[in-house]
């Protein structure tokens, strides 16, 4: 089917310095964990946006220099040969495709912590770090502030050398070139500090080196966080956000606008989380710089909507549509854009799991839409294409929730016949309930996308509203192979990590007690209520802002050491702290309960018993004093989301009949999501995922191995240790 035509701007080239990008798809600087240590991951992650169409992919944000090192996180960096060469296999994968490459040159300052390298980054002061811990720069003098522009400038010769394509100077996210313009980090009463020419002239002066540098051969970007939305003294678009603009479209030094907002300690304002943030949500801050400058203007805003971004070019808002996470879920946008194949576009539910990888500081980033997300090189995944099996073997897949919908659609691509069997009456499993939590609705995309897909494969039949199956159903029903997903339940009886064992009295049988379930089922909840959560994630909070916006009264118990912890790491925390706030959520951590009776939790500090440890060990006792005072939280409802239980019954009864299988012609039975083991929703997508992606293996309950990127010991470095100036 061919394209809509009103979607025929997004199609048209356009021209940036001295490249000409194919289309208006931008794939805009984003991590993925691969830096330029895993060449490979970081070249294929890429190039398979480049395969889908992508007009230009940049690396994640990229060191030029040791001084601006962000280890425990990961960086791509262009600091040496190595480096070179590493990225340079990158570009040859995106130009194999007619798509650019660009690179978000990075200079941290103090938001560099240096783990690694242990370098002291220079800045405009030497104030410590809003960002990081006991992170604090050195003051540049005007000597200083030669080398690190003359850093910018050696660093883009050796990315042209790389075969990079668009070259940024990155000032987004309050990094080195806005530390400089904004006056709430810029404190300097010199040439560069004062006045909003002078704050603005490291960050030209520095765009100028770059230009001429590479200028003649590459496009030269820059990122600027137009609002820091900081309010008065800081960076407002109204004010210094415009004017600046206007002071770098009279320089002539720039090709690209990249424009954004927020800053690097609440970047979530940027890389908004659904629950708070919709697709455009930037729009009214970033809509004003097209109409200062006559170069090409690109935002972000994670929409997937074609109409939407179309709407943005014919009426001069944007000429390039920026997008990372929308291009994480589906590399292949562009491409189904391009086909009239709006329905099959696999769009972002704005969990920000895959940042949250990179918060955590572990690669590699994930997806809970794209299992394949960065895959592509590890495990030679690709996200459209499978290996098709030619195949009689019919397989069941007991459950529908996200990790059986993903391995019957997968199974069913490759070419198997596949039954997928839901208990209730929809598929989707969890999903239905977390989509009803304040904001988490989109997150309902996990379950319309692999709907439609499953809706267009013949050879898988799903059947909802069957009940549960026993092991007596399975065992007769005449499959090949079977997998179980029946995904997992809120205990209910209080187990959790904190103790491991239940907590007394708490029984999810009583009217004053609920799981999370049973409040969607409509058990009768209070007008106090008490939330337990040892899970620390969304759950907990969603609970308590959707019961306090029904009317009740909510405290919340935690065991951990802030309310939703995780959310630190997909930036959703700051807002939701500001929720509790304003709507009266009250909130005790580093708390537990230790017994539970009607209308009283009896709850206890975790770091009651003594910090002095005993000279020697008592059998039978505590080696410290033990703590026994507690706090009495009255309720009329207890909400227990303490932990998860694998709902495994099924198949731990059909392992315990194994000498049954081949009497029933079964030649193998799996178990793939929670209810093998609880987690992240990508982790049970990703485990439905793999599973039906190796299902001719030996035993596919186990993974096969991935490519590991390593250095291999005797093999030569970049750069050696004779490159040292001085041994010592």
């Amino acid at each position: 089917m061919p394209r809509d035509p009103k979607h025929d701007c997004l199609f048209e080239p356009i021209k940036i310095g001295p490249k000409t990008m194919k289309n208006r798809f931008y794939q805009v600087p984003h991590c993925i964990g691969a830096g330029s240590e895993k060449p490979g991951t970081q070249a294929l992650n890429r190039g398979m946006k480049a395969e889908g169409g992508w007009g230009a992919c940049n690396t994640e944000y990229c060191s030029i220099s040791p001084e601006s090192d962000d280890t425990h996180r990961v960086s791509a960096r262009i600091w040496d040969d190595g480096d070179v060469i590493n990225l340079r296999y990158m570009n040859d994968t995106l130009h194999k495709h007619g798509c650019l490459g660009g690179i978000e040159m990075w200079y941290g300052g103090p938001h560099a912590p240096n783990l690694e390298s242990r370098a002291v980054s220079r800045a405009p002061n030497g104030t410590a770090s809003e960002f990081e811990y006991l992170t604090y720069s050195h003051e540049a003098d005007e000597d200083d502030i030669k080398d690190l522009i003359k850093l910018y400038g050696e660093a883009a010769k050796r990315a042209e050398q790389a075969g990079f394509d668009i070259v940024y100077v990155y000032g987004g996210h309050s990094y080195l070139p806005l530390q400089f313009l904004s006056p709430f980090f810029n404190k300097r009463t010199d040439g560069y500090g004062g006045s909003l020419e002078n704050r603005a002239r490291f960050w030209i002066e520095a765009l100028t080196e770059v230009k001429e540098a590479v200028g003649s051969t590459c496009a030269i970007a820059t990122r600027l966080a137009i609002d820091t939305l900081y309010g008065p003294g800081s960076l407002e678009v109204a004010d210094d956000g415009l004017k600046f603009v206007e002071l770098v479209a009279k320089e002539g030094v720039l090709d690209l606008w990249d424009v954004n907002i927020g800053d690097i300690a609440e970047w979530g304002e940027d890389a908004g989380p659904s629950r708070f943030y919709k697709a455009g949500h930037q729009r009214a801050w970033t809509n004003e710089v097209k109409k200062i400058c006559d170069i090409p203007v690109l935002g972000v805003s994670r929409e997937t909507s074609a109409d939407d971004m179309a709407a943005h070019i014919t009426s001069g808002r944007l000429d390039i549509i920026g997008a990372a996470r929308p291009s994480i879920s589906d590399p292949f946008l562009p491409n189904k854009i391009d086909e009239g194949r709006i329905e099959d576009v696999r769009e972002c539910i704005g969990c920000n799991v895959c940042i949250s990888r990179w918060e955590i500081g572990g690669p590699p980033m994930v997806c809970t839409q794209n299992a394949t997300a960065n895959e592509e090189y590890r495990r030679g995944w690709h996200p459209e294409s499978f290996n098709a099996v030619k195949t009689e073997e019919s397989v069941l897949v007991v459950g529908a929730g996200p990790a059986g919908m993903e391995c019957a659609r997968v199974l069913g691509e490759r070419g198997y016949d596949v039954h997928l069997r839901e208990a209730s009456s929809e598929i989707g499993g969890c999903v239905k309930d977390i989509m009803r939590y304040p904001g988490l609705s989109e997150w309902g995309r996990i379950t319309s996308y692999r709907q439609i897909q499953l809706d267009k494969l013949k050879n898988v039949e799903v059947h909802t509203g069957v009940g549960e199956m026993s092991a007596d159903d399975v065992l007769e029903y005449g499959a090949d192979k079977v997998v179980i997903a029946t995904g997992s339940h809120w205990s209910t009886t209080g187990l959790n990590s904190v103790s491991h064992d239940p907590v007394e009295g708490l029984d999810a049988s009583k009217p004053y007690i609920c799981t999370p379930e049973q409040v969607f089922q409509k058990k009768e909840v209070g007008k106090r209520v008490l939330v337990i959560d040892g899970d620390g994630y969304f759950t907990g909070i969603s609970m308590a802002e959707m019961l306090v916006d029904q009317g009740k009264e909510v405290n919340l118990v935690t065991s951990l050491g802030s309310v939703a912890p995780y959310t630190h790491f997909t930036l959703e925390a700051p807002n939701l702290h500001r929720m509790m706030y304003e709507k009266g959520i009250h909130e005790k951590t580093l708390h537990w309960v230790e017994k539970v009776e009607e209308g009283v939790a009896t709850i206890y500090y975790l770091y009651r018993d003594g910090y002095k440890r005993d000279s020697g060990p008592t059998l039978g006792k505590m080696p410290r004093r033990e703590g026994t005072d507690v706090i009495k939280m009255e309720f009329d409802t207890l909400i227990s989301v303490t932990g998860r239980v694998p709902n495994d019954q099924l198949f731990r009864e059909l392992r315990a009949r194994k000498s049954e299988w081949e009497d029933n012609e079964i030649k193998g039975i799996y178990a793939v999501g929670d209810c093998y083991a609880p987690g992240l929703l990508a982790d049970a997508i990703f485990s439905g995922h793999r599973i039906a992606r190796e299902f001719e293996s030996k035993n596919p309950q186990h993974a096969q191995p991935w490519i590991r990127e390593r250095q291999v010991w005797g093999h030569e470095t970049y750069p050696k240790i004779s490159d040292r100036e001085v041994l010592g």
